[in-house]
């Protein structure tokens, strides 16, 4: 009997593949691990978002994220050493890949050639309905508490900046027709930056978003600069 519980075989040719054999039979569980150590990480991230929202960054520890997350001490710090990197991956995580496949990305834009105001309308609906998403209320926590903590600050500004790029290059795509337009830069930063101070009166005076008035301001401006 073998230390692999086989019967020894008789010829040596016939022994070599038996030995390699359990090289093979690791790859699965290497795999495994892989995947377990992603998944863990992704619930950790999702932990955290949901911390920020419901309990604010004061209320949010990494214990509370432990918890929420069901994974042990030793896997969080393993992932996120200090709870700065945690909350800054995770909300910038979650907006950069939800910002596309939530949003504009994956609208279905009317063609511009069909329907070139159609298709600004849509987009600014789109853009419009970012701000009311979980993860932009995780970025708002982190933004109010970086003013005072710099561990924070020093954290999310370079996370902020590869955020923002991401942002402006999926603009660019659905806007693809309107990059050589004088105005576009301005346009597409007036978009940014108001939705983004209208969207924070919504945290102490909650209404419906689709009949916010600013969105046909912002869908008239849009036209009047663009077409």
């Amino acid at each position: 009997m073998t230390a692999d519980g086989t019967e020894p075989l008789l010829d040596e040719a016939s022994e070599r593949p038996a030995e390699r054999a359990p090289a093979r039979r690791a790859a699965g569980p290497r795999r495994s691990r892989e995947q377990r150590t992603s998944d863990s990480r992704q619930r950790i991230l999702d932990a955290a978002v949901t911390c920020l929202v419901e309990s604010g960054y004061a209320g949010t520890t990494t214990l509370t994220i432990q918890a929420r997350a069901g994974v042990s001490r030793g896997r969080l710090l393993h992932h996120f050493p200090s709870k700065e990197t945690l909350l800054v991956a995770a909300a910038q995580h979650l907006a950069a890949t939800r910002f596309a496949s939530d949003g504009l990305a994956a609208a279905e834009l009317p063609a511009v050639e069909e329907d070139p105001e159609g298709r600004i309308d849509r987009v600014v609906e789109e853009m419009w309905s970012t701000f009311r998403q979980p993860y932009f209320w995780a970025s708002v926590e982190l933004w109010t508490a970086a003013r005072t903590d710099p561990a924070l600050a020093a954290a999310l500004l370079p996370a902020e900046r590869r955020l923002g790029a991401a942002i402006r290059q999926t603009l660019d795509a659905v806007f693809e027709h309107y990059l050589a337009c004088e105005h576009y830069p301005a346009v597409r930063e007036m978009l940014l930056t108001s939705m983004r101070g209208v969207a924070l009166t919504y945290g102490f005076d909650p209404r419906d978003h689709a009949t916010d008035p600013h969105l046909a301001q912002w869908k008239q401006l849009t036209k009047a600069l663009l077409l």
